[in-house]
């Protein structure tokens, strides 16, 4: 009796999945839903290589640095990077006299309290701490960008699809609207004091173009600062910012898999050898 019960349950929710996938599709058919402009004009990120590409790739230790002084010249402005620490430059090759020197000269001071008075204040950056926030707040963060709160880009690599392609491609993206666009949806032209970039989910975004020119930067090692060269600097840092172990990461799963193959064979050849007298037997 209870089986032919459960039968009968699982018949009906059957049934009525049944059912509620038919009705779907019928007005998928008979009402398709209306083309927007972010379906007919986003874009995938571009195609770009980058040295840490693949199980075997490894980080370009110079372009990291790089990457680091195009997020300090011009990035650090509105972006922060709230969960990574100065002493963290270590792993892309700064040594403790660097960073506690970058520490010191650091731009944005880290807020504070005076032990005697105990009211805020703020202090030169010491390598233990985080970077500091550009902002105070996000009110202030949005009142001084268009009414938009800039992203943390601790994690922005991991936090998109094709991360690093998605930030080099963001990065280079800036155009104008193109012309078909605003014939086909006259409505969606971008609004002012946004930005048009087929790259971003919407289309449009309050960040004007950070890099603009070439030799925006100065690269101390002598490296052509060109946009493109820049983006994919930054891209890289920001792939290092989300994961700093990405290497160790990816050293422990080839030796994880070589363990693996080489204990798969052991164990094939003592179960040989423990059932050879039984399959003669046999």
């Amino acid at each position: 009796m209870v089986r032919i019960g459960a039968f009968l349950v699982g018949l009906f929710f059957s049934g009525w999945l049944l059912i509620s996938f038919l009705v779907g599709a019928v007005a998928y058919v008979t009402e398709p839903p209306a083309v927007t402009v972010e379906h007919e004009f986003h874009r995938n990120p571009k195609e770009v290589s980058f040295s840490f590409d693949g199980p075997f790739g490894k980080f370009d230790q110079a372009q990291l640095q790089r990457g680091f002084q195009v997020f300090k010249e011009v990035c650090s402005a509105c972006h922060s990077l709230k969960f990574v620490a100065f002493r963290d430059l270590k792993g892309i090759g700064y040594n403790d006299a660097e960073i506690k020197a970058i520490a010191k000269n650091w731009a944005i001071k880290t807020p504070d309290v005076d032990p005697k008075t105990g009211e805020m204040s703020t202090r030169a950056p010491v390598p233990a701490d985080y970077f500091p926030k550009p902002f105070a707040n996000n009110v202030a963060a949005a009142a001084a960008n268009n009414n938009a709160i800039p992203p943390d880009l601790s994690l922005m690599t991991k936090a998109r699809h094709h991360g690093s392609a998605y930030v080099y491609s963001l990065i280079t993206g800036f155009q104008n609207q193109p012309a078909e666009l605003l014939k086909e949806f006259p409505d969606a032209k971008t609004p002012n004091g946004l930005h048009y970039n087929p790259y971003f989910a919407n289309l449009n975004l309050a960040m004007a173009p950070p890099l603009t020119a070439d030799g925006q930067v100065t690269y101390g090692d002598g490296t052509k600062a060109t946009v493109d060269q820049m983006a994919q600097d930054v891209a890289a840092f920001l792939t290092w910012t989300a994961e700093p172990k990405l290497e160790n990461r990816r050293r422990a799963g080839l030796a994880t898999i070589f363990f693996l193959l080489i204990a798969t064979g052991l164990a094939y050849m003592a179960y040989q050898n423990i059932w050879a007298d039984k399959k003669k037997a046999a």
